[in-house]
């Protein structure tokens, strides 16, 4: 059952953090249809000196892969598409290292092999591809193309699991081929309408959209100490794409990954499958972190899920939704620095566990 949380302990914790600077965002711990907590801490403006407010919508990194899975799964129950249709069928690969056999279930569970634009696993900096090129000249689906098609594989589809955002750009792809739409404008449609989730959608760094938080990260010295802020506008492209950059409150998360579990967006057979692990990933201290179709699962040692979970992180941006199952508690975290989200999440990962 769900812990006896102070929740006036978690405000005073969340908005200590927010006066030294630590963390700007909101948050949103639901049961049900009751809510816990939700609140609103720190600056969504630093140039500005803007407040953030319940109704703040943040860039939610990676978290985006969720909704991409459930359009690419959606079109799986219109039956345009398979979790085994091969990539090659949809998108044209002659002359690149991607194998087109590659399955859309591959894709979206990271075992294609596929190698990434930048290898988080690797340890490389997804700020680093702007270097050289210009983030505006990446707008659409299509535009990531080069920066990973020519890239060594790393392993053979279906022979191991590595993290890797630009499956979810061939996946995207294969959505925009069989629907004959943009894929944001699908997702707005088929997902966040859908979900109810009315104050989401993808934002342009380039316009005037109101209640958008803008990225800002710490620049320190070399002791430690915070000397300025850096806003994240050459860090990424300007607007969202399949692997990454949607917006969305923490309240609309939640109702996101509620309308899934309430079977709303998908048939039962794609909840299902949505909401399963379908691939071991890597041994934790106490169980196993295991991969789903954009979902990770953390299972105890007897095996059961102790939770299953998205986190998004970039510069300027860090984001968590998850499900703690033994407690019914959904959390939803966003913040608009890269590291606001995770001090937070310790705190409030501990409170769940405590019960």
């Amino acid at each position: 059952m769900f812990p006896d949380i102070d929740v006036e302990s978690l405000d005073r914790f969340l908005s200590d953090a927010a006066s030294r600077g630590e963390f700007s965002g909101t948050i949103r711990l639901s049961s049900g249809s009751r809510v816990l907590h939700e609140g609103a801490y720190g600056t969504a403006s630093r140039r500005w000196n803007v407040p953030v407010l319940p109704g703040t919508r943040f860039d939610v990194a990676s978290i985006t892969k969720l909704f991409t899975s459930v359009a690419v799964l959606q079109q799986v129950d219109a039956g345009t598409l398979s979790l085994d249709s091969p990539i090659g069928r949809f998108v044209a690969l002659e002359g690149t290292r991607i194998d087109p056999e590659i399955t859309i279930g591959q894709l979206l569970a990271h075992t294609s092999g596929i190698g990434d634009d930048a290898d988080e696993e690797a340890g490389e900096s997804y700020e680093d591809l702007w270097t050289d090129r210009p983030t505006y000249s990446v707008t659409q689906t299509a535009d990531f193309l080069p920066q990973f098609v020519h890239k060594e594989p790393n392993f053979a589809p279906g022979a191991g699991c590595r993290y890797c955002n630009c499956g979810y750009i061939l996946a995207g792809l294969a959505l925009e081929a069989v629907t004959g739409t943009s894929y944001r404008d699908y997702v707005r449609e088929h997902v966040f309408a859908a979900a109810g989730m009315e104050d989401s959608g993808f934002f342009s760094m380039r316009d005037a959209v109101p209640n958008v938080a803008e990225g800002w990260d710490p620049v320190r010295d070399e002791t430690g100490t915070v000397v300025s802020w850096r806003q994240n506008i050459f860090s990424y492209p300007p607007i969202g794409s399949p692997d990454g950059g949607a917006h969305a409150t923490a309240a609309d998360l939640v109702r996101f990954l509620d309308a899934v579990r309430d079977g709303k967006l998908l048939s039962a057979e794609s909840t299902a499958a949505f909401l399963s692990p379908q691939v071991k990933h890597s041994d934790l201290d106490a169980g196993e972190l295991h991969y789903g179709y954009g979902l990770e699962f953390r299972l105890g040692s007897s095996g059961g899920v102790r939770s299953f979970y998205k986190d998004g992180i970039n510069a300027g941006a860090s984001a968590f939704l998850g499900y703690y199952p033994e407690a019914d508690v959904t959390l939803a975290l966003v913040s608009n620095s890269e590291d606001g989200a995770w001090g937070p999440l310790r705190q409030i990962t501990a409170l769940l566990q405590s019960g």
